[in-house]
C-alpha cells in the first residue's frame, strides 16, 4: 500500500464512530495508530489538526464487488486509478473480480494481479479467485492453495450453469471457510436480452432480461449451500424474488448472505433514458423491484451495498442500450447516493449505512480494522452537508458511464485514512 502514514493529528469535533455509535469527540492519531479519543484534546506543539465540528468520521467503508480490469484490461481502468478512485470515495478496502486476462484461477495468474496491487494500490485490495479455470464454468481451480491469499471465490460476470459444478466447486470451498460469490444468472433465460423485460422495454422495442434468469439461479445456490454448509454471498441481487428466496433461506439457517448495489435503490427502468449510462448487468427493474430491495436493506435481508464498479471506456459506452458494455462506475459515488436518498429518503439510519457499507463487509470478509483505540485507523471524514452535483469527468476513475450523472447529491469525502495512512484529502 501506497501514501504517508499520518505522523500527528488531531481531528478536532467531529461526529466519530466509536463502538457501536456517533459521538461528538476528537481524535488524536500518532504514527498512524489512533491513540485518544476524548472530548477536548488539546494539540501539542507543532501537531497538525483538522476542524471537523459537523462532520462525520466513519470506519473505512469496505466495497465487496468492483473491477479494477487489471491485469489485462487496463485501458478500462487500473488498479491505481481504481483505487484512487475509492480513496475518494471513502472506501480504504475494495475486493476486485476475476473477469481478468488472466483469470486468478492458479496461483501464479494471481500473483501476477497481487504484484500490480503491491506496485500501485492506494488502498487495501483483497481480490477474488475463480471458481472455475478461465470462468468457463467446468474445471474447478485448487481452492485450497488460492485460499489464504482471496477474499473468496467467484466466476462473476457469469453464472456457475451446471448445478453439479456448483456443488462440487461449494463442497470443496466450504472447509477453506470462504466465501463462495455468486452471479445468478440462467443463461437459457437471456433470449438476448440487455435491459429487464419490463413495460419500459416493450413500450420501446428493446429486447429484456426476464427477472427468472437471475431468480432462477438464487433458488439453486441456495439449496446447494444449505446441502453443503458453504458460506454463500450473492452478488447484486436486483428482483423482488431474490429478495424473498434469501429472506426464507436465512430464517431456515442457510448459510448465504447478499449485496445490491446503489443503483438498485436509487433507479428503476422508468428512470431510463437511451443511452449506455444505464446499461448494466443485472439491469435496472421495475418500481416493485426496487421497493423490494429498499424493504431488504431496511429489515436486515440484504447484508452489504456494493458498488459492482464496471469501468468501460468511452467507446464501448457510446452505442446506446442495445450494444454498449454491460456496466457502470459507482465508487465516487455510492456514499453520497446512499446517503442523499437512503437516509435522506428516511429509509435506513445512518447508523445501519455505516453497517451496511463497511461494518458488515469487515465481519463477512473476517477483517477487523475501523476505528479502534490502538491500532491503525481505517478512516473517512465525510461532510454530509455539502451538496455536489455529479459530474463525471471529474472522476479519478478512468470510468466514466454513470446513470447518476447530473444528479444533486449530499456528502462530499474530504479525507480517507487506511491502515493508518493518508489516501485521499481534497
Amino acid at each position: 500500500m501506497n501514501r504517508v502514514s499520518v505522523e500527528s493529528l488531531v481531528i478536532k469535533g467531529a461526529k466519530v464512530w466509536y463502538e457501536g455509535a456517533f459521538r461528538v469527540a476528537d481524535v488524536r492519531i500518532r504514527d498512524g495508530i489512533l491513540v485518544e479519543i476524548a472530548s477536548d484534546i488539546e494539540p501539542a506543539e507543532g501537531e497538525d489538526v483538522k476542524e471537523a465540528e459537523g462532520k462525520h468520521l466513519l470506519p473505512g467503508l469496505v466495497d465487496m464487488h468492483v473491477h479494477l480490469r487489471e491485469p489485462g484490461y487496463g485501458y478500462k481502468e487500473t488498479i491505481s486509478s481504481g483505487t484512487r478512485a475509492a480513496a475518494r470515495g471513502g472506501f480504504t478496502t475494495v475486493c476486485p473480480m476475476p473477469n481478468l486476462n488472466p483469470a486468478p484461477d492458479t496461483l501464479d495468474n494471481l500473483r501476477e494481479q497481487l504484484s500490480i496491487v503491491e506496485r500501485d494500490a492506494f488502498i487495501d485490495v483483497r481480490p477474488y479467485a475463480t471458481i472455475t479455470m478461465a470462468r468457463k464454468g467446468a474445471e474447478l481451480v485448487d481452492y485450497e492453495a488460492l485460499a489464504p491469499y482471496v477474499a473468496g471465490f467467484s466466476d462473476d460476470g457469469t453464472g456457475v450453469q451446471s448445478a453439479e459444478v456448483m456443488e462440487a466447486a461449494m463442497a470443496r470451498i466450504a472447509p477453506t471457510g470462504k466465501l463462495l460469490a455468486a452471479h445468478c444468472e440462467v443463461e437459457s433465460l437471456l433470449n438476448g436480452g440487455y435491459i429487464h423485460d419490463g413495460e419500459w422495454a416493450k413500450a420501446r422495442g428493446h429486447r429484456g432480461i426476464c427477472s427468472e434468469s437471475e431468480w432462477g439461479e438464487v433458488k439453486r445456490d441456495i439449496e446447494i449451500a444449505e446441502r453443503t454448509g458453504c458460506r454463500l454471498h450473492i452478488c447484486h441481487i436486483s428482483t423482488k424474488e431474490s429478495v424473498e428466496l434469501i429472506r426464507q433461506a436465512k430464517q431456515r439457517g442457510v448459510r448465504v448472505t447478499c449485496e445490491t448495489a446503489p443503483h438498485y435503490l436509487v433507479l428503476c427502468d422508468e428512470d431510463m433514458k437511451e443511452e449506455g449510462r444505464f446499461k448494466m448487468n443485472p439491469p435496472l427493474r421495475a418500481r416493485a423491484d426496487m421497493e423490494a430491495l429498499r424493504r431488504g436493506v431496511a429489515d436486515g435481508t440484504i447484508d452489504v451495498i456494493a458498488t459492482d464498479h464496471a469501468p468501460h471506456s468511452a467507446e464501448e459506452k457510446a452505442k446506446g442500450l442495445e450494444k454498449s458494455a454491460m456496466g457502470v462506475v459507482g465508487i465516487e459515488t455510492s456514499l453520497a447516493a446512499i446517503y442523499t436518498f437512503m437516509v435522506g429518503g428516511g429509509v435506513i439510519g445512518l447508523e445501519q449505512m455505516v453497517r451496511l457499507m463497511s461494518l458488515n463487509a469487515r465481519a463477512l470478509l473476517g477483517m477487523g480494522g475501523g476505528i479502534i483505540l490502538g491500532e491503525k485507523i481505517d478512516a473517512t471524514l465525510v461532510d454530509f452537508r455539502t451538496e455536489f452535483n455529479v459530474e463525471p469527468d471529474k472522476f479519478l476513475s478512468k470510468g466514466r458511464s454513470t446513470p447518476f450523472e447530473g444528479m444533486r447529491m449530499r456528502g462530499e469525502v474530504e479525507l480517507t485514512i487506511a491502515a493508518g495512512r493518508v489516501v485521499y484529502e481534497k
